[in-house]
């Protein structure tokens, strides 16, 4: 599928293979995601800052902080499962 869409968005419902039903985020559950995702955002570029290296090129200067930047997206992932389960 080449539809690409915000992720607070309702269509957000619409391309995923495992769950087959998702119920409607409320507003503030909405605005919740967006600003768990910005906050993980956040803390990747701090990681990139900290390695000198490009956040657009999506490689960390160490393990370290790549397997930082892993549990911080583990960590959005979760939280993000909390609001949309």
């Amino acid at each position: 599928m080449n539809d690409s869409f915000d992720s607070t968005s309702d269509r957000r419902i619409e391309n995923n293979i495992m769950r087959h039903e998702y119920r409607l985020l409320t507003p503030d559950e909405k605005e919740q995601m967006r600003r768990i995702k910005d906050a993980g955002l956040d803390l990747v570029a701090e990681l990139h800052k900290i390695g000198g290296t490009n956040p657009k090129e999506m490689r960390q200067a160490s393990r370290e902080l790549a397997l930082a930047q892993t549990k911080a997206e583990e960590c959005v992932m979760w939280a993000v499962k909390h609001l949309t389960g």
